[in-house]
């Protein structure tokens, strides 16, 4: 399959193991993990660098397996899911610097074409959301409101 801005052919990404159930080294029993994901929540992380995180300095895998549900529904079933997703929320950051980039720096044709990919990316994913429910149906992306809610 292409690639989605370019008209390559990608490489293919590595796989997960079949595995099924949580691995019987991992040092933590499911009541520890759900506390340190919802602390480290409370800490202000986002849920990609909890899982991380739990991978790196606790030795958990993954905690679909240990637990059964994923981060993200931990997050929900306690009250701290973030406003925005993740993944919008970083490629939100990601288009108000290379806005400012391009305030101080007219000419950079490239940075432009990068900035107009990166806000379709934007857009398609707000569709998504907004079908899904995660987003309200009158929320709409503009770089002004982007600044506002990633600060």
């Amino acid at each position: 399959m292409a690639r989605m801005h370019a008209r390559r052919r990608g490489k293919s990404g590595s796989s997960r193991p079949l595995v099924t159930e949580n691995p019987e080294w991992v040092p933590l029993s499911a009541e520890e993990i759900e506390e340190r994901i919802v602390k480290l929540a409370k800490d202000g992380v986002n849920s990609s660098r909890i899982g991380m995180t739990l991978r790196d300095q606790y030795g958990v895998p993954s905690t679909k397996l240990a637990l059964g549900k994923s981060i993200s529904e931990i997050l929900a079933e306690n009250d701290l899911r973030p406003k925005l997703p993740d993944d919008l929320a970083s490629l939100m950051r990601k288009a108000v610097n290379l806005n400012n980039h391009l305030s101080e720096n007219h000419k950079d044709t490239m940075n432009k074409r990068s900035l107009q990919l990166i806000e379709s990316k934007i857009r398609r994913l707000t569709k998504y959301y907004k079908k899904t429910g995660i987003l309200p149906q009158d929320w709409k992306y503009s770089i002004k409101t982007a600044e506002l809610q990633i600060q």
